[in-house]
């Protein structure tokens, strides 16, 4: 068993790390996880950080890594809003969009060129929107009964903080699709535009790419299911007992990023 873990962590070239649960967990930095991405460095290896949280965008958290002596350039960064926005850019383009999103990720949307509007869009996209307000989740449901397309950023129900768990966006689109009976297409992990995006910036080649994280249904999922490996570290929302019913089967299962970096370094 130790044998394939440790092989596993060799054969990657490219690890796509998750944030919250597993690189960091509130404003602190996971113990071991700094060394971990200093021994890819050392062994010739990349990383890259993704993120379901569209509440924020890459820039905020390259500053939130740096305050946390994480410095990472904008190539080793990318989040589901990000994502997003591609995909509207090539499927939808000129289309207008009702945002359910953070100012941050209003901002990410008018940079990029997306027509944002509060009147009859043709898109509703819905992300982890930390200023969600009944006025807005209301318009959303009209607009999406009276036609408009259904997207959002991510599928994760909650996303976990220092003190436990918050609502994401998973649960803001149940309460859309039971009011309105519609559901929505989603892009972040673990769906295929996400991997083909980090594969495509990276020039990583898949068998050799790892997806890492704390949750099985995103993090795992975005490796086992688009031909990468999904490697499951035990410091955020899944227990080790968890796996004994779990529908998705991670690659190799490790206590944490720390563990992971032992191994390696053998």
């Amino acid at each position: 068993m130790k044998e394939r873990r440790v092989s596993l962590l060799e054969k990657t070239e490219l690890f796509v790390l998750d944030m919250d649960g597993t690189f960091y967990l509130g404003e602190h930095i996971l113990e071991g996880a700094l060394e971990f991405l200093q021994t890819l460095e050392e062994t010739g290896r990349r990383y890259l950080f993704f993120t379901n949280n569209s509440s924020k965008s890459s820039e905020s958290y390259i500053e939130k890594l740096r305050r946390m002596d994480c410095s990472i350039d904008s190539s080793q960064i990318m989040t589901s809003g990000d994502v997003m926005i591609e995909y509207l850019k090539h499927y939808y383009p000129e289309k207008t969009v009702y945002l359910l999103g953070t100012p941050t990720l209003c901002k990410s949307f008018q940079k990029a060129g997306i027509p944002l509007t509060e009147e009859r869009p043709d898109l509703v996209v819905v992300g982890f929107d930390t200023t969600l307000t009944y006025h807005k989740l209301e318009r959303a449901c009209s607009y999406i009964r009276d036609g408009a397309a259904f997207l959002a950023t991510h599928l994760d129900i909650n996303c976990p903080t220092e003190d436990g768990f918050i609502p994401d966006c998973g649960s803001f689109c149940a309460a859309i699709t039971l009011s309105t009976g519609k559901t929505p297409k989603y892009v972040g992990k673990p769906f295929p535009e996400t991997v083909e995006m980090i594969l495509e910036k990276t020039g990583a080649a898949r068998d050799r790419t790892a997806f890492v994280g704390d949750r099985l249904y995103t993090d795992v999922a975005a490796g086992v299911n688009n031909g990468a490996a999904g490697l499951l570290v035990l410091t955020g929302e899944t227990k080790r007992e968890d796996l004994d019913h779990a529908k998705v089967c991670p690659d190799g299962v490790y206590l944490s990023l720390k563990e992971m970096g032992e191994l390696l370094r053998g």
